[in-house]
C-alpha cells in the first residue's frame, strides 16, 4: 500500500512485536542521515532525510498523561507535515489527527502478521 499523502503512522503491538524495528526500515527507505533507535527514554527522536527534511518517532509507553504530551509540544509535531511514527498511540489518542495510518503488528506461531489501515 502507497500513502503518499498521510505522515501520521501509528504503530501498535505488543513489546517486542518490531514497533522501533519496522520504523528503522522506514527510515531506511527514505535515507535518512541518522540512525534509528527507539525513543523510550526521551520521547521523541527527530531523524534527517535526503528526502525528507525531518522525520519524527515517538515512544509513548512511558507518558503518563496527554497532558505530558502537550508538555512536549506534540501538536506542534503532528501538525509539521513531517512524517510521524507514533508508539503506544493509546496512551496519547484523543491528541491523534483523524486522518492516520493505522500500523499494527501481531505475533503469530512466531511469525509476524501486519496489518495497515487507512483512518479519515
Amino acid at each position: 500500500m502507497h500513502f503518499p499523502h498521510q505522515r501520521i503512522f501509528l504503530l501498535e503491538g505488543e513489546m517486542g512485536a518490531g514497533k522501533t524495528t519496522l520504523t528503522k526500515a522506514i527510515c531506511d527507505i527514505l535515507n535518512c542521515t541518522t540512525a534509528a533507535s527507539s525513543p523510550t527514554f526521551s520521547i521523541v527522536n527527530e531523524y534527517s532525510s535526503a528526502q525528507e527534511s525531518k522525520i519524527y518517532h515517538f515512544d509513548c509507553y512511558r507518558l503518563k498523561n496527554e497532558n505530558e504530551a502537550l508538555d512536549l509540544g506534540i501538536e506542534d509535531y503532528l501538525d509539521s507535515n513531517f512524517y510521524c511514527f507514533i508508539e503506544w498511540p493509546e496512551k496519547i489518542f484523543n491528541l491523534i489527527p483523524s486522518k492516520h495510518i493505522v500500523i499494527r503488528i501481531v505475533e503469530e506461531n512466531l511469525n509476524r502478521k501486519i496489518t495497515v489501515t487507512e483512518e479519515r
